[in-house]
């Protein structure tokens, strides 16, 4: 079994509910990251929906997770016969830590259109690009590989630019394929765009995130671009677009976050 899949699992203890472990691998600052604490309630929903197609998850992080036992208490909030939608409640200690909402769709009654008015970013390709270091206080680092585009990396040698723009490559370490729960892994997975623009300081924490699942990936690299524009009272955005190397569009994100430039 695969490292994720293994730290994905869940017991499903009644229709509804359900006992997980918050695992130490996908840490970022030794607190779990948002993205992987998202694909453990988008597992829980996924479970029992009865629809699967093009899922929307969207979290608010009350609270921050530790490795450690977790409960998910799910709620069926409407269901017709397009759209099912679920309500969240991950819970670690007794204390309620992240609320998401969940909506999937019928498979296959979507338009047989597909059109992008926009390009994939533009990545430099990955032997130009410079290598993110894993760090033992990041094992999100240690278990997914990464790649940044030489103007997204200059930060990491003290050296900032005019604007938040975050481009580059990840994927797994140990080779698997793409669902749900991998895609809102990786749609979170990337240093933040602001770290271009200011540097690297203490913590950005994710107040809320937003992932439309488009596609699952057919590759096993996928490109990624995450930018910010608007940082007022200590909020700022963070819009993203994951692509396989296909051109195919896995998801759209959006994030807000706080900006600690200082503890």
């Amino acid at each position: 079994m695969h490292l994720f899949d293994r730290d994905i699992s869940l017991q499903q203890k009644s229709t509804l509910s359900f006992r997980g472990e918050v695992s130490k691998n996908w840490l970022i600052n030794d607190i779990a990251n948002g993205g992987y604490v998202l694909a453990l309630a988008a597992k829980a929903m996924q479970t029992v929906s009865d629809k699967h197609g093009t899922p929307i998850i969207t979290a608010n992080y009350i609270g921050p997770c530790i490795p450690g036992e977790i409960d998910i208490e799910l709620e069926k909030i409407a269901q017709s016969y397009k759209f099912s939608r679920f309500q969240a409640r991950l819970y670690q200690d007794g204390k309620e830590k992240t609320r998401v909402w969940g909506t999937f769709m019928k498979e296959n009654i979507g338009t047989a259109v597909e059109r992008y008015e926009k390009d994939p970013p533009n990545v430099t390709p990955r032997e130009e690009c410079v290598l993110m270091p894993a760090n033992s206080g990041n094992t999100l680092s240690q278990n997914l590989e990464m790649f940044l585009d030489p103007d997204s990396a200059r930060w990491m040698k003290g050296e900032l630019t005019h604007r938040s723009d975050m481009r580059g490559w990840v994927r797994f370490r140990e080779e698997r394929g793409y669902d749900l729960p991998a895609v809102l892994l990786m749609a979170d997975s990337m240093p933040p765009p602001i770290f271009v623009t200011y540097g690297i300081f203490s913590w950005v924490p994710t107040i809320e995130l937003s992932v439309s699942v488009r596609k699952n990936p057919l590759t096993s690299w996928l490109k990624f671009r995450l930018h910010s524009c608007y940082l007022t009272n200590g909020i700022i955005e963070e819009d993203g677009e994951v692509w396989d190397e296909d051109g195919n569009l896995a998801c759209i994100c959006r994030q807000i976050a706080q900006v600690r430039l200082s503890e």
